[in-house]
């Protein structure tokens, strides 16, 4: 590998560290004719949809860009050192790096520069290169250049396992404070493309079994959070209309990192805590495993997320009077809301007690966190009182939000676009 190459590598692999949406899950394409990967395994320290970790060459075509995003790292009018890959420079790349084991997919994104399609054309051919000249059956996530025309995004759909257009920010009013040149339609407009091939290549498997998978990996997004006010409330909103409305297969959280002293931005120095992101991701897991709405996880009364506890503890203190729950009894939803129970623990409790009482020793033996959900739960052995147990911080806590329960309806006035 040449130094000038090296050289770009570490310019675009840096810039590309900004996109945490390069999870691998949801693809289970095979290796075949005897060619190069298979996109069941993995490197990049994303994660397959079974948990295992996986690598992925993680890089950007350029940083050069058009936009001038005031939260991007890669904006015009910064001043960092660009560089740009040739197409064949980033199929070399992968081919070797696959080659010598250190990864086992690629995650490709850019700048965008000339226009949207100039730049889809060019990660499309990456990706065309890779299947057809190259036989990689390795997982490849493309990112979509919002903007870029539905036969650029159907043929890279056709080659990638999984797309993504990033949404940035989470409300339209953010997008145009710091990003003006922007239009919040164009990033809406690939995602309903993208979500109606999606669903007519699944009916079209159906009937014909050789026809060309297409995305097979699904789309996601991501949000800037951090860099505007939104609540919590705002973000997981936002995030429960996308899985709703565009069936996305993950919406991303990415604490925003200061980068300048734009105004319209948080000082230097001031970045947004990792507990913030990380209680996100575990609501957003609440909402996409376990049931619960986003108005039962933050409220307008209380819009943000709990930093001392979890959202699902959380929760349960806020509904005292539905605990503690019989183990024995309890419906497989009502188990799943358990602190300390996850959804798999949950229905092997379930099918374990078609043949006998659960006992404590049993509950252990499953694997649940026996010193969290021993406060919400009874069962055949001895019991343990939900007021006697539960630790005096806990208490306390009870006792000065007064165990309220949030509103049970609103709507808060947000639209996708």
């Amino acid at each position: 590998m040449s130094d000038r190459t090296l050289e770009k590598l570490s310019i675009l692999a840096d810039a590309a560290k900004y996109d945490v949406s390069c999870s691998s899950s949801g693809s289970d394409r095979k290796n075949k004719d005897k060619g190069l990967g298979n996109a069941s395994n993995g490197i990049c320290h994303a994660y397959t949809e079974d948990g295992r970790c996986v690598s992925l060459l993680k890089i950007l075509l350029t940083n050069h860009c058009i936009f001038d995003c005031a939260y991007c790292v890669s904006r015009k009018s910064n001043d960092v050192k660009r560089a740009a890959f040739t197409v064949q420079e980033v199929v070399d790349l992968t081919i070797n790096f696959y080659r010598r084991n250190y990864i086992e997919g690629l995650f490709l994104s850019s700048g965008i520069f000339k226009n949207a399609d100039y730049t889809m054309e060019r990660l499309v051919l990456v990706a065309r290169k890779l299947r057809e000249e190259h036989n990689f059956n390795g997982y490849i996530h493309l990112k979509t250049i919002p903007g870029a025309s539905d036969e650029l995004l159907k043929e890279a759909g056709l080659y990638a396992d999984r797309l993504s257009v990033n949404v940035e920010m989470p409300t339209e009013q953010s997008l145009k404070l710091l990003a003006p040149d922007k239009k919040r339609e164009d990033m809406i407009q690939p995602m309903n493309y993208l979500k109606g091939a999606i669903i007519a290549n699944r009916e079209e498997k159906k009937l014909f079994k050789k026809a060309p998978q297409f995305a097979p990996a699904g789309q996601s997004t991501q949000m800037v959070i951090g860099a505007t006010p939104e609540s919590d409330l705002e973000v997981l909103f936002m995030a429960s209309q996308f899985y709703k409305q565009m069936q996305l297969k993950r919406v991303y959280y990415s604490g925003y990192v200061p980068i300048s002293n734009d105004n319209r931005l948080p000082a230097i120095g001031t970045p947004v805590p990792m507990i913030r992101e990380n209680r996100l991701y575990q609501a957003d897991w609440l909402m996409r495993f376990y049931g619960f709405k986003v108005n039962e996880i933050v409220s307008p009364e209380n819009p943000h997320l709990d930093i001392d506890i979890d959202p699902k503890l959380s929760w349960a203190l806020r509904n005292l009077q539905i605990f503690p729950v019989d183990i024995n009894k309890a419906d497989l939803q009502v188990i799943m809301r358990i602190p300390g129970i996850g959804v798999q623990s949950a229905k092997k409790i379930v099918s374990a007690r078609q043949f006998s009482k659960l006992t404590w020793e049993h509950l252990k033996k499953i694997g649940i966190a026996v010193n969290r959900a021993r406060y919400f739960i009874t069962c055949q052995s001895k019991e343990f009182e939900l007021k006697d147990l539960m630790p005096m911080q806990i208490k306390q806590r009870i006792l000065s939000q007064g165990a309220s329960k949030y509103q049970p309806n609103f709507s808060p006035q947000i639209k996708l676009f």
